[in-house]
């Protein structure tokens, strides 16, 4: 895009209520952020939070797939997130879907005055490759009111930007809060549940499934099928502008850590956790504090498989002893605070200090809060 075309998308974005900085309502939309681990195999069992922060995936299906963190991107960024077919899924069956998604806050999306007169008109942009043409299906789904509206968009072998303009929707406003209320989703795979009705795409309405992933591809046709994707932005107004990079690293990992944060500095043996006390002779407690603050409060994620020559996976450091632990839970917890403490363990003293510590070598330990 031209310095000129550039802007005038960005006046058109001012006059209808958006431009300016801080524009970009998508967390980690360059894929630079992946806390939970740069590559994930066998995925399709189950929805989750894999790779890159905030890209859930959402899965029914017989197809598998790899996601990673990956090197290859269009010019000006540094990482895409790839998804990879390891396993084929060629008879698809009505309600079978695997989709990736982004869902954003109440409290961030109420620029859009959606549900107004006022109602305000949504652009969305990103970056998309392939090993082969495809159509694929870009959706905005509002959950606070049930209401969609999709595109159609096309994947290529080499980098190409995506464009896509959706009017305002002046029925139904976001709910201020910390909930979800938007899903910016990408289809890449649907049975007829979704696909037999006519593609929703020039108005929000009320979602009917049929009418959601009308005329899109199918991701788990051949294990030779990728897709890249980097450079995602949701903004206000009618044109969609350059990516808008965020200044640090720094920054965007504190955004992402509202909705997860690891809580220890290392998943191998001695990965420090926190400093407490025993409560009793058997129960350590500590006490974490979040920072920043998470959206609402977390629950505890953790890995309890037990190697090393040990008993469990965790190891409470008293005065001169080990007191191995696996089972560990969070009490009290809230957005800012939570105590730690450990559901079984030997023999330490009451009241002794004690440091909380990784025994064996695990895959995650951290505080979740996602939407």
């Amino acid at each position: 895009m031209s310095k000129a075309a550039e802007l005038a998308n960005l006046i058109g974005n001012i006059n209808a209520g958006g431009g300016g900085v801080n524009r970009n309502l998508i967390i980690n939309g360059a894929m630079n952020v992946a806390e939970r681990g740069t590559s994930a195999t066998g995925l399709g069992g189950s929805d989750g939070y894999f790779t890159c922060d905030r890209w859930a995936t959402f899965f029914n299906s017989s197809g598998r797939l790899t996601s990673t963190q990956d090197s290859s991107a269009p010019s000006g960024f540094a990482k895409s997130l790839k998804l990879a077919c390891t396993t084929a899924d060629t008879s698809v069956a009505s309600g079978e879907y695997f989709f990736l998604s982004q869902r954003i806050e109440g409290q961030k999306v109420q620029a859009f005055a959606k549900g107004t007169s006022d109602a305000k008109p949504f652009a969305v942009s990103f970056y998309v490759k392939g090993n082969a043409s495809a159509t694929y299906v870009a959706e905005l789904f509002d959950s606070d009111n049930s209401r969609q509206i999709s595109k159609t968009f096309t994947v290529g072998t080499d980098w190409a930007r995506v464009e896509l303009s959706f009017p305002a929707d002046t029925t139904g406003a976001f709910n201020y809060d910390n909930g979800r209320s938007l899903d910016l989703t990408i289809w890449l795979h649907a049975g007829s549940d979704y696909t037999s009705g006519t593609l929703n795409s020039s108005a929000w309405a009320s979602s009917t499934n049929a009418n959601r992933a009308v005329g899109g591809s199918s991701f788990f046709d051949s294990t030779d099928r990728t897709f890249f994707l980097t450079g995602v932005q949701l903004e206000v107004g009618q044109n969609p502008t350059d990516f808008e990079h965020i200044n640090s690293f720094g920054e965007e990992l504190a955004m992402c850590k509202r909705y997860y944060q690891k809580l220890t500095d290392s998943y191998a043996q001695h990965g420090q956790i926190c400093n407490g006390h025993m409560a009793n002779s058997t129960q350590f407690q500590g006490v974490i504090r979040f920072v920043p603050q998470m959206r609402a409060a977390p629950s505890l994620s953790h890995t309890t498989t037990s190697s090393n020559n040990s008993s469990s996976a965790y190891y409470v450091a008293t005065g001169g002893a080990n007191d191995y632990v696996d089972a560990l839970a969070f009490y009290n917890s809230n957005q800012v605070t939570t105590l730690l403490y450990s559901t079984s363990g030997s023999s330490a003293t009451e009241g002794e200090g004690a440091n909380l510590a990784v025994q064996s070598t695990i895959t995650e330990f951290a505080a979740v809060s996602e939407l």
